[in-house]
């Protein structure tokens, strides 16, 4: 029996489902609950419990968007407190290959990058040594 195939399938399915969930935000929510309340049948009004219940759950999904946002600022800032805290001191890569004193820190999207005095910049990722 493959086991990796069945892995590989799982680990592909769940990445999908939290693209798919990621995408998902309160403006497509809203979109989704006004369309259905424009499109219910007249005979038939949704029932009240059912509308409190989505409205709730409105709200749950701006509050957790709203938590998001607050948290990846508060990471932001501190991020850019610890690679503040490097500057002037010694880094040295994991293989040892790049070795020196950090000038300046700049934030990119693959994370924080040193410039050494030499000129030199190198990446700020796990295994680094700071002296």
């Amino acid at each position: 029996m493959d086991v990796s195939a069945t892995n590989s399938t799982a680990a592909a399915t769940a990445k999908a489902a939290g693209t798919v969930a990621s995408k998902l935000n309160a403006d497509a929510f809203l979109t989704l609950f006004m369309t259905q309340l424009k499109n219910q049948d007249p005979t038939k009004p949704m029932d009240s419990t059912e509308y409190v219940g989505q409205l709730a759950s409105l709200s749950q999904v701006e509050q957790a968007t709203k938590t998001n946002q607050k948290l990846d600022s508060l990471l932001s800032a501190s991020f850019l407190d610890q690679a503040e805290a490097i500057i002037g001191r010694t880094v040295t890569s994991a293989d040892g290959a790049v070795s020196g004193t950090v000038q300046s820190v700049r934030i990119t999207s693959d994370g924080a990058l040193a410039r050494l005095t030499d000129g030199r910049e190198m990446l700020l990722a796990s295994g680094i040594v700071v002296s």
